[in-house]
C-alpha cells in the first residue's frame, strides 16, 4: 500500500523485504529518503541504520532516514534516532503526515537552483519562486511543476504527468494535461524574458533554462 501510494504521488519506490535486503539495496543504489521499520526479519531497523550511519563515508549522499514503526515507547524512539534516524513516525499514521514528513525531509532536494534554471519550489506554501517572485499554484498545478522538477532537463511523458497530478489509473487525457500546462506556462514562463517548459512533440514536456534539445527521444 505505501509503495502504491508513494508511486501515486510521484515517487520511485524500491522494496526491500528484510533488514539485509534493505541495506544491500541502500548501499548499492542512491536514495533521497529510506522508510525504515525496526521490526523486521534478520537484522533489525536500529542495526540497518546503524550500519549506513557507519557507512556514510563510503556514500556520494546519505539519505535520509525515516523510521516508520510499531515500536513507539519513548526509549524506543530514542534508540531509533541515535541509531541514525532523522525522523520517527509511529504505527497507526495519516498518509498525508506521511507524504508532508516526506515532503520536509527532501525538500532541499527538490529545489532547483537559481543558477541553474531560476526556479525554486516551496512544498509548504505549495508555490514556486522565479527569480524573487513568488508564484502562486493551485495543488494540480504544483504537483504538476514538482513532477517536472525532479525530472528536470530530461522529457517527462504525459502518463507520468497524469500520475503525478490525478493518480494512476485516472481517466485524465492528454488534453486535460496540456490545459493544465498551458496554465503553468501562463504563471511560470510568460511573464519572464526566457520559457522554461518546453514541449516534446508527441511525447510529454521538459522542464529546462535553455532551448529544448532537438526532438529525437522515444517511448
Amino acid at each position: 500500500m505505501l509503495r502504491d501510494g508513494l508511486r501515486e504521488h510521484g515517487h520511485a519506490v524500491a522494496v526491500a523485504s528484510d533488514g539485509q535486503d534493505g541495506l544491500s539495496l541502500a548501499t548499492e543504489h542512491e536514495f533521497d529518503l529510506i522508510l525504515l521499520d525496526v521490526l523486521l526479519p534478520g537484522v533489525n531497523g536500529y542495526s540497518v541504520a546503524t550500519a549506513l550511519r557507519s557507512r556514510a563515508a563510503t556514500l556520494r549522499e546519505r539519505p535520509f532516514i525515516l523510521m516508520l514503526t510499531a515500536c513507539d515507547a519513548e526509549d524506543q524512539i530514542i534508540q531509533g534516532l541515535e541509531c541514525g534516524a532523522d525522523d520517527y513516525l509511529t504505527k497507526p499514521f495519516s498518509f498525508l503526515e506521511l507524504l508532508a514528513r516526506i515532503q520536509a525531509t527532501t525538500r532541499p532536494r527538490m529545489l532547483i537552483h537559481r543558477s541553474a534554471v531560476d526556479l525554486d519550489l516551496d512544498p509548504f506554501k505549495q508555490c514556486a519562486y522565479r527569480g524573487s517572485r513568488q508564484i502562486a499554484l493551485t495543488p494540480a498545478e504544483f504537483r504538476l511543476l514538482e513532477c517536472l522538477v525532479r525530472g528536470a532537463g530530461q522529457i517527462v511523458t504525459r502518463a507520468a504527468l497524469i500520475a503525478s497530478v490525478w493518480g494512476r489509473g485516472h481517466a485524465a487525457t492528454r488534453g486535460n494535461v496540456d490545459t493544465l500546462i498551458n496554465a503553468l506556462r501562463n504563471k511560470i514562463d510568460l511573464p519572464f524574458p526566457s520559457r522554461l517548459i518546453h514541449t516534446v512533440r508527441g511525447v510529454g514536456y521538459r522542464l529546462c533554462g535553455g532551448p529544448a534539445a532537438p526532438d529525437r527521444a522515444r517511448i
